[in-house]
């Protein structure tokens, strides 16, 4: 394994005020900082922040912008992250390389950087985005810890940069430890988000390859582990796959779990530090779309998983789709709220998912706050799967995206367009959510149009809570996905995921989704009429709901519609102010205001065309307050902290052929 030295360059050495930090979880950001991924423990993305309000929002400006295109032999284009701000100063991973930099929040200027080079171990890693870093004080030592692209746990010093020599091996512990399984390569796991650390626990997920992507239906397992936050020791394990004597592991029949992989958390984590635990969204076992080769239901995969941060014990789950082919993973940090419902006041844990269901528990106990049903789904008739009979339905909140593909949800601008998309879907198999993949050309069935599409509803981006009045707000896009399997090479699996994209045809295979350059023209990969979606619009929305009553506020478009909708000729003359953008939208609320930008994010920035947004919005009522255009299209969660008295909202954006930055605005 190589691995060269530990380099760290000090631009600026900081000098901080050391005081001991309030961490609330479910009160959003104190005392103008921005501590964790999502503003506090809980994932909020909320400031009590106001100097930025509907009276001055359209003085917005660009202070001061930081350029990450020479962090690494090319430049980021898709620039994930959220930076954290103490005191002023903000704290993010920057470049390809994912170095460690400290910049001043004032001006924008380098403090200090950090760069752990790993040779090809770093090089082959297996998710080129990452989503930032993790800081922890005790009041006295200020510590900021990065998972590098090789997949080491490092600790530094929050002040000058330099490693932690008494963390880990020298200030650094190797993650591909301690899996049960070897990894053998690089590029076999890695991660894409920060750890959390709760209670002095740092606990973290994992990134694999795609359920697609192995050579067989085997793969490294993506289990949850804490480590001491201080000597790097690790004090547990949690087994997303159980072993045997687990709960659970009779879920993996046929002895599927001891080599099925994946089924991870690849998504920031949330935990409350007063009841001492952490809150899991774990994603679907190895092979996305075909399960014959792990029989059963499969916990914990696609649950939602409470741990006691000291000790990894379970304290609760559910389990949100059942042996899932659909890749309908939980994709964003689950938020934390205190709420009154029926009038009894809740500690609650909100979990938005792919499937356009808001999932909401008692975080205490696991309990349901209202019911839960499971009702009967179409089975599978693909040779050797077995789907589960049933699945999980929430009968509140109502769902925020649109489920299932059927004539009624066709798209209907025009009535020429209509008629254009239910001839279309006639070449397709169609039904609600969960309607099962087929074999490719079944029944003369192209494949099966999947909605909510594998990377729609609420996806990493996810959502953000005003903890004043227990509003949650929630960023989807709404598309199809053309799904079918066919026959694969027997030494690998029985079936293999083809796409199904483009046109239905006769016979013949689809053609395999083809990778492009971060400066490759945008492919329309739309299947409906005239190159437009198939299903009906919005297809981007921001979605308001009261936890308190489980009602829908508002829904609003998350932004104005893609440049090739607006300019279509089947679409003059039509009203297109609802249409929105099937880019997802990055939200974070501060006590005055919503704010969201869009172009960026899952399908790269300025993919769908059009201008990258940025807004401020009502959060009463959705409506846009002042709208402008940003350099590229937001690729991070937007952020607010105060720098000497003066709030700043910074965001990172970046688009095909635009390196990745962080902009800063502020009111003169």
């Amino acid at each position: 394994m190589h691995r060269k030295q530990v380099t760290v360059v000090p631009f600026l050495l900081l000098s901080v005020a050391l005081t001991a930090l309030p961490l609330i979880a479910q009160q959003g950001a104190q005392k103008g900082d921005w501590l964790f991924y999502g503003g506090d423990a809980g994932s909020t993305k909320y400031s009590p922040l106001d100097q930025i309000d509907a009276e001055n929002a359209a003085e917005l400006a660009i202070a001061w912008r930081w350029k990450a295109d020479n962090f690494g032999p090319r430049p980021d284009y898709n620039w994930e992250t959220t930076p954290l701000a103490v005191n002023g100063i903000l704290y993010t991973t920057a470049g390809t390389r994912r170095d460690a930099v400290a910049i001043d929040g004032l001006t924008g200027e380098t403090l200090w950087m950090f760069r752990f080079e790993e040779g090809e171990r770093g090089a082959r890693a297996v998710r080129p985005h990452n989503r930032g870093l993790t800081y922890w004080t005790d009041g006295t030592d200020e510590r900021i810890l990065m998972i590098s692209p090789g997949y080491q746990l490092i600790e530094l010093d929050a002040k000058t940069g330099r490693i932690i020599e008494g963390f880990g091996e020298k200030g650094v512990v190797d993650l591909t430890k301690n899996l049960d399984r070897d990894v053998v390569e690089p590029g076999q796991i890695g991660s894409s988000s920060p750890a959390i650390v709760i209670n002095d626990v740092v606990i973290m997920g994992a990134a694999l390859q795609a359920g697609t992507a192995p050579r067989s239906m085997k793969n490294v397992p993506g289990y949850i582990r804490g480590y001491d936050v201080r000597s790097g020791k690790l004090l547990w394990t949690f087994h997303t796959i159980p072993r045997p004597g687990e709960f659970g592991n009779e879920t993996w029949e046929d002895g599927s779990w001891e080599y099925t992989g994946n089924t991870t958390a690849w998504v920031p984590l949330t935990g409350d530090e007063e009841l001492g635990y952490v809150y899991i969204p774990l994603e679907m076992p190895t092979g996305d779309y075909y399960g014959g080769h792990r029989p059963g239901d499969n916990l914990f995969a696609d649950s939602l998983v409470c741990l006691d941060a000291k000790t990894g014990e379970r304290i609760w789950h559910f389990q949100t789709v059942h042996h899932d082919v659909w890749d309908y993973d939980l994709a964003s940090p689950p938020i934390l709220a205190d709420v009154t419902v029926d009038g009894r006041a809740r500690k609650i844990v909100a979990q938005p998912a792919k499937t356009g269901f808001l999932w909401v528990f008692d975080r205490v106990s696991g309990e349901p706050i209202w019911p839960i049903e499971e009702r009967p789904v179409e089975a599978s008739q693909v040779p050797g799967e077995k789907t589960s009979p049933t699945q999980p339905f929430p009968t509140k909140p109502a769902p925020f995206e649109m489920q299932g593909s059927m004539d009624e949800n066709l798209n209907d601008l025009t009535p020429e367009l209509k008629a254009e998309a239910l001839e279309i879907a006639k070449g397709y198999k169609q039904g609600p959510i969960y309607t099962p993949i087929i074999v490719r050309d079944t029944d003369g069935k192209t494949a099966t149009l999947v909605v909510p599409h594998v990377q729609g509803g609420a996806n990493w981006e996810g959502g953000a809570l005003d903890p004043e009045t227990g509003i949650i707000y929630i960023a989807s896009t709404n598309r199809e996905s053309p799904m079918a399997l066919t026959k694969a090479d027997p030494t690998r699996s029985d079936m293999a995921f083809v796409g199904g994209g483009g046109r239905p045809r006769p016979t013949g295979n689809a053609p395999r989704p083809q990778r492009g350059s971060p400066t490759a023209p945008r492919v329309n990969r739309n299947i409906g009429p005239q190159g437009l979606p198939i299903v009906k619009p919005p297809w981007g929305r921001i979605t308001a709901i009261d936890l308190n009553t489980g009602d829908h506020v508002w829904m609003k478009p998350n932004s104005d519609p893609p440049d090739y909708v607006k300019n279509h000729p089947a679409l003059k003359g039509v009203d297109l102010s609802g249409v929105g953008n099937p880019d997802q939208a990055t939200l974070m609320v501060t006590k005055t205001l919503l704010f969201g930008g869009v172009g960026g994010g899952l399908f790269g920035a300025g993919t769908a065309g059009g201008s990258p947004i940025f807004r401020a919005m009502d959060k009463a009522t959705g409506e846009v307050i002042h709208q402008m255009e940003l350099p590229a299209g937001t690729t991070g969660i937007p952020m607010t902290y105060l720098a000497n008295g003066r709030q700043f909202v910074v965001v990172a954006v970046g688009g095909r052929g635009v390196p990745a930055e962080l902009i800063a605005l502020a009111t003169p």
